[in-house]
């Protein structure tokens, strides 16, 4: 692997939001949006009785921390297709540029625009709801790692789909995340999950990162178990998404079918 050929590919990506609202709105507007709606509507049912303590706290880090994973996705996803859309696939490919560069140069771009989408979102929660995001504590550290493999495994899935079958499947590279979202306990407990579902939520690494996350903010210790369970899930998970990758890249380049992939 060549560090010039990934930053080169990583400057080609930036320099394309230079000059582009929409492609800076793709990156800050629906966050904010969520932030500013659900922070409110938290708010709003706080004055219930009954109402669950410290519910932003519990709504806004849970929150935020699936804007991670969603964004550590998209990151490698949309960096893709921005290549098919452009008609630029082929020509990076009959370059030296490999497939293993190529997968290095999103989750790079994934990690910067995560950093940016972050910090805006976490200063709008404090300013908006006094929430500090960083009383999770060291545990964060961890949290926000397991959700960006997590997030970086299924965009190389969705790579290797919209690969394989072309811009007809493109559609996965907004909708797969979601597909994991109602059994990652994001905003409620594993325990709600009817039996069968609830076991089977234990396997998406996101569920044992949100419920740990619940511990922290309920004044629980450091949730050892559920990160070595998301941290062993998601070493599977990475290794089986390249291999899928690898094996989707190889098949189309043997095929011929780069050339169809933007059809």
């Amino acid at each position: 692997m060549k560090l010039h050929r990934v930053l080169a590919l990583v400057l080609r990506h930036l320099y394309l939001y230079k000059r582009s609202l929409a492609r800076f709105m793709e990156v800050f507007y629906f966050p904010l949006l969520d932030i500013l709606l659900w922070g409110f509507l938290t708010i709003y049912l706080q004055r219930f009785p009954g109402a669950v303590p410290g519910a932003v706290s519990f709504l806004l880090g849970a929150l935020i921390l699936w804007d991670i994973l969603y964004r550590s996705q998209q990151g490698i996803s949309l960096s893709f297709l921005e290549e098919v859309w452009s008609r630029n696939l082929l020509n990076l490919f009959v370059s030296p540029l490999t497939a293993g560069e190529f997968l290095a140069a999103t989750m790079v771009l994934s990690l910067i625009k995560l950093g940016l989408t972050a910090v805006v979102t976490i200063a709008l929660a404090w300013a908006l709801y006094g929430y500090n995001f960083f009383l999770i504590g060291l545990a964060l550290v961890p949290f926000v790692a397991n959700l960006i493999v997590l997030g970086w495994s299924i965009g190389i899935v969705t790579t290797a789909i919209i690969l394989r079958f072309g811009q007809k499947a493109e559609v996965m590279a907004w909708g797969l995340a979601f597909l994991f979202q109602p059994f990652s306990a994001v905003f409620y407990p594993v325990s709600v999950f009817p039996p069968g579902v609830r076991e089977a939520a234990w396997f998406v690494p996101a569920s044992h990162v949100f419920e740990g996350m619940r511990s922290v903010i309920a004044g629980g210790g450091f949730p050892l178990a559920h990160l070595a369970w998301a941290g062993g899930l998601n070493a599977v998970y990475l290794m089986l998404a390249l291999a899928w990758f690898y094996s989707t890249f190889r098949v189309v380049r043997e095929r011929g079918l780069l050339l169809r992939v933007g059809e």
